[in-house]
């Protein structure tokens, strides 16, 4: 059984492009499809599909290099299952001067702090990209 679904698919993306790989796959869950879109939508992974192995859903993810270098330079988890960490839409604050991001999961749904701010809406602190 595993404790932290998404800090496990974080740690796939990190070690996938360590190796330099093109794509990674890991279980298919609503949350982590979730997270990718807003991956995708800002820019950080090319895509993924949804593909099904052996009655088995998972998640393959299309990383995404520039030069050779990977374009997610840091990806960490903020709010673990020992510690929520949830913040207000007038708390959230940019990442490195706005160069990276953070994912909140908010009422609204699963969306950057750029877009929490706009929509006036708090929520759990998932993860930060830079």
């Amino acid at each position: 059984m595993m404790t932290d679904p998404l800090g496990d698919m974080l740690t796939r993306i990190r070690n996938a492009q360590l190796r330099g790989l093109q794509t990674t796959t890991c279980p298919a869950s609503r949350l982590r499809a979730n997270v990718l879109e807003v991956l995708q939508t800002e820019g950080y992974i090319r895509g993924y599909a949804e593909i099904e192995k052996a009655g088995k859903r998972d998640l393959e993810i299309e990383l995404k290099y520039f030069e050779g270098t990977p374009v997610i330079r840091e990806i960490q988890r903020v709010s673990k299952p020992g510690r929520r960490v949830y913040t207000g839409a007038k708390d959230l604050k940019p990442v490195r001067n706005g160069l990276g991001i953070s994912i909140v999961s908010t009422p609204k749904g699963v969306m950057s702090d750029a877009a929490a701010r706009d929509a006036n809406v708090g929520g759990e602190v998932l993860c930060q990209v830079f």
